[in-house]
């Protein structure tokens, strides 16, 4: 690892891009980035969404364990690379893509950031709508967005939404280490809350709880384990983008079985345990509440107590502002920070992921269960096919070695130069994997499988780029 900077390419590093120095990570680090992860308003939601499908409860945690176990395999695949040379997503992507050419994939993981930070920002200023009107009721008018709104956000909407775009912002800028001493408390503190949730739900339904609550038809075996692997394949996409770029934090690991021990704890372990809780506050809300509330937020609100519903509701914003940093602000910052290093800065690259949260208009990409998924299936027809490429070309084609002074280098002898600066082989194989998706996605007669497009793009692309590097056939 280099001393300095001053020997690489100006345009391909600055201090941000450049291998990482000080690693301080250790194992429950990265159990608490997981719990960010997980224990966020859009997490209850999305697997809220998946027991109101139709399936029976056992079968959705069949499909939640799996999902999350591929996760897991994922991110220690992906997080090696970076740990190994200390850089970010998308300098290794230069390894893959050439060093010109990783533009491509970290511009697309940064306008999947972008979106994504506007999601999770946005569920989180709706807890703070809520806590408002639950404070203020008189402030109602200027929550409907037919009296008083813009853009399909109400005034006071947009106050919420602002004011957690600029608490997450002023975090971001602390740096890293801010960002991780944020993240070890803001994911854990959420399970106090939950249990304690839980419990009072339990003792307003008499003791009693029932998992038939969501009406869910009789269906035969081949509908349920198409269900089962519908509903695994949407938890794969809901972690696919942070999988991806896994390697923005694998970078600060002490060793990489701090990283795999952390991994099990905070995927397969934790949200095991997330799940159950999820479930049980569900379905107490149908006995307790009169219907099923998927949205955790609306649930604290119907707490009697005001501080009660205080607390609750600003643990449930913490934790979403949480991962909300963790995976949205930092991926954006490495990935618009790599389009042009020597004029931005990581600083630089979250704050243009922020204004973009803003013109994404995220509320009208995850506000309904349909969209919910349609968003999903969309997002892992991209992160599938760059997710495969990575991995191929670090595993397959260059047998995980690495030349990390190349990785900083525009010297057309240099080995990661190909054509150039691009390797088209990866780019072919990205296109290819990226048009297998969508055509999943929105040919109608793949309707029954689109919630694959994830695993379909991973696999064209796994295949096409191995394929398309045997020696005689590369055409970089």
């Amino acid at each position: 690892m280099p001393d300095s900077i001053d020997r690489m390419d100006s345009h391909l590093v600055n201090e941000d891009l450049a291998p990482v120095r000080a690693r301080s990570w250790g194992w429950f680090d990265y159990v608490s980035l997981w719990m960010s992860n997980v224990h966020s308003v859009g997490g209850y939601v999305t697997a809220g969404s998946l027991f109101a499908v139709g399936l029976p409860a056992g079968d959705v945690f069949i499909a939640l364990v799996a999902g999350i176990m591929i996760v897991q395999v994922i991110c220690n695949l992906a997080g090696r690379p970076s740990f190994e040379s200390g850089a970010p997503y998308p300098v290794m992507a230069r390894m893959a893509f050439g060093v010109r050419g990783a533009v491509v994939p970290a511009l697309v993981r940064g306008v999947i950031a972008v979106g994504w930070y506007g999601i999770q920002t946005w569920l989180a200023s709706n807890a703070v709508l809520i806590l408002l009107l639950r404070q203020w009721p008189a402030l109602a008018p200027w929550a409907d967005v037919r009296l008083h709104g813009l853009l399909g956000l109400s005034t006071l909407g947009w106050g919420a939404f602002l004011l957690l775009w600029g608490i997450q912002a002023a975090v971001f800028w602390r740096g890293m280490e801010t960002i991780r001493r944020f993240i070890d408390w803001a994911g854990p503190v959420i399970y106090v809350v939950m249990i304690a949730l839980d419990g009072w739900l339990l003792w307003k339904a008499g003791g009693h709880i029932s998992l038939d609550v969501f009406d869910a038809p009789p269906h035969g075996m081949g509908w349920r384990l198409l269900g089962i692997v519908n509903a695994m394949a949407l938890i794969v996409a809901y972690f696919s983008p942070i999988a991806l770029n896994f390697g923005d934090f694998a970078r600060y690991g002490v060793s990489m079985r701090d990283i795999r021990r952390g991994n099990f704890w905070g995927l397969p372990v934790n949200f095991f345990g997330f799940s159950v809780l999820t479930l049980v506050t569900i379905v107490l809300t149908r006995p307790v509440f009169g219907r099923v509330i998927l949205d955790p937020v609306e649930t604290v609100a119907q707490i009697d107590s005001p501080t009660a519903v205080a607390i609750g509701v600003l643990t449930f914003v913490t934790a979403t502002a949480g991962i909300n940093i963790v995976a949205n602000f930092v991926s954006a910052a490495f990935d618009f920070s790599n389009l042009a290093p020597h004029a931005i800065s990581w600083r630089g690259g979250g704050l243009i992921a922020a204004v973009g949260a803003l013109v994404v208009t995220p509320w009208n990409l995850y506000a309904r269960p349909e969209l919910i998924h349609l968003t999903l299936d969309i997002l892992g027809t991209f992160i599938g096919p760059l997710t495969g490429v990575l991995l191929a070309d670090y595993y397959g084609v260059h047998r995980a070695r690495t030349d990390t002074a190349a990785l900083y280098t525009a010297s057309p002898q240099a080995p990661y130069w190909y054509r150039n600066g691009v390797n088209l082989t990866a780019m072919a194989s990205l296109l290819f994997s990226v048009l297998c998706g969508l055509g999943l996605v929105f040919v109608p007669v793949f309707a029954p499988v689109r919630n694959l497009s994830w695993f379909v793009g991973f696999g064209c692309a796994v295949a096409s780029h191995l394929a398309l590097s045997r020696p005689g056939a590369r055409g970089n």
